[in-house]
């Protein structure tokens, strides 16, 4: 995961006070850092250009043998690719949109030693909120190689209602659809989103708010009371939670 914010020592101060982490400097120069919650990477943290007048926003970033190809991909299934591939510090990357408009990365490259998500760990999970989940599941299958035959690779299985992403048996995202019959919502855009793993829901909220970030929404699916969706001073949006992804399987 990436965020790329307007202030960055202040992103910095306002992600440490809230989730806990410890910030170092990268390769990538003085404008990109790296999270660290208990000695484990778990994002990056850039700061936007000033001249740029995008969204802040949290943004995946999938690995890649070949970020071309990667790319040939998504463009050849209608998707697009907005920036990239480039070369990037120690790799090459490129930003795309699916074919829906869901913002995300490709990496081709090393990564930080211990970089994962899943099981008790922050991020804890991905959730792609988009209008037909089956077809979002096979257009990222295809383009990133999902539920493939080769070793380490993720498997894709249809779970509680949504498409489940697991790599070496944890959860590391899922596919949400609906209204698929329906005209779509002009105000309801597919993305990504990224849940962190807090001890305590509610301290993480309250430390948020007195730093100037403000809740989205103050409960997960279902009325759940211990996932609360926050924006950050700069309005990433992010959700934190105590809870499974999915509560009554594994995860």
């Amino acid at each position: 995961m990436s965020l790329m914010a307007r202030d960055l020592p202040a992103a910095e101060r306002f992600y440490s006070e809230v989730l806990g982490w410890a910030f170092r400097p990268t390769r990538l120069g003085d404008e990109f850092s790296v999270g660290f919650l208990d000695g484990t990477p778990v994002a990056g943290v850039g700061a936007v250009a000033d001249s740029l007048s995008v969204a802040v926003a949290w943004t995946p970033y999938f690995a890649v043998d070949d970020a071309d190809t990667t790319a040939a991909r998504i463009r050849e299934r209608s998707a697009t690719v907005a920036v990239g591939p480039l070369s990037f510090g120690t790799g090459r990357a490129a930003l795309a949109a699916d074919r829906d408009g869901a913002v995300f990365g490709i990496w081709q490259g090393k990564a930080i030693p211990d970089w994962s998500m899943g099981t008790d760990k922050a991020p804890a999970w991905l959730e792609l909120r988009t209008r037909d989940a089956l077809e979002a599941a096979i257009f990222y299958a295809e383009v990133l190689d999902w539920a493939c035959a080769q070793p380490g690779c993720c498997q894709v299985a249809y779970e509680g209602g949504h498409v489940v992403l697991r790599h070496q048996g944890d959860m590391v995202a899922r596919i949400t659809g609906g209204a698929v019959e329906e005209a779509p919502d002009p105000h309801i855009r597919p993305r990504w989103h990224v849940y962190f793993y807090v001890p305590d829901v509610d301290s993480a909220v309250r430390t948020a708010v007195g730093l100037g970030g403000r809740i989205s929404a103050p409960t997960g699916p279902s009325g759940a009371d211990d996932w609360v969706t926050l924006r950050d001073p700069d309005g990433g949006l992010f959700t934190v939670t105590s809870s499974d992804p999915l509560p009554g399987s594994p995860r």
